[in-house]
């Protein structure tokens, strides 16, 4: 095969067949990952909801309610837990932008009550070994680490370093700060999640 000379015009050409194969390729990738991807990310969110809400025999993803707490860009989302006609907690996936590295998702669990049953962290950047530690350390019975079995109505979700009542992550106060705004303004959504429910039902 005889070699194209090293002409403006042969490199252009050469140049365009590479980045239209290219990008072919890009988007067959893509093409061919989104839905795994999609169904991956779906699946956490499910698993999320079954570790951190009350039992439930309803469906929370298709009985999910949407709201964006004051300052919020986004909305958070409530995965409401009942057992027959009975309502009994519910899953709420939130986030801060106020982590030491960004963005931190988390989904907590209430009862009905307002109680703390869990929490699953869903994103983060935070350092390993210090914020990531997060997924371990609120649950800690340990000192006053744990928010399992708080209500953050009565109890102040913040780090003990800003008068609060939960130990924060040492060496890790943004992180922990984060984890806990995140908290209470999935508490927020939830009782605003009541409230609706609530004047849904009166009004019935």
């Amino acid at each position: 095969m005889k070699k194209l000379s090293s002409t403006l015009s042969n490199m252009v050409l050469s140049l365009g067949v590479i980045t239209i194969v290219a990008a072919s390729l890009l988007a067959w990738v893509h093409d061919v990952t989104q839905e795994p991807i999609a169904e991956a990310v779906k699946q956490k969110q499910i698993d999320a909801i079954k570790a951190v809400a009350p039992e439930f025999t309803n469906n929370p993803v298709a009985d999910k309610w949407e709201h964006t707490p004051e300052g919020m860009s986004e909305p958070f989302v409530v995965f409401p837990a009942y057992d027959g006609g009975r309502f009994c907690g519910a899953a709420v996936e939130g986030y801060s932008l106020n982590g030491f590295s960004g963005r931190v998702g988390v989904m907590y669990g209430f009862d009905a009550d307002g109680n703390v049953t869990g929490y699953e962290v869903l994103q983060h950047s935070e350092t390993p070994g210090l914020g990531a530690k997060m997924q371990e350390w609120f649950r800690m019975d340990a000192g006053k680490r744990s928010v399992i079995d708080r209500n953050p109505g009565s109890d102040a979700m913040y780090v003990a370093k800003d008068g609060g009542a939960i130990d924060g992550i040492t060496a890790a106060t943004i992180s922990s700060r984060a984890f806990l705004e995140t908290l209470r303004n999935c508490y927020s959504v939830f009782e605003a999640y009541k409230s609706d429910y609530l004047n849904s039902k009166d009004n019935e």
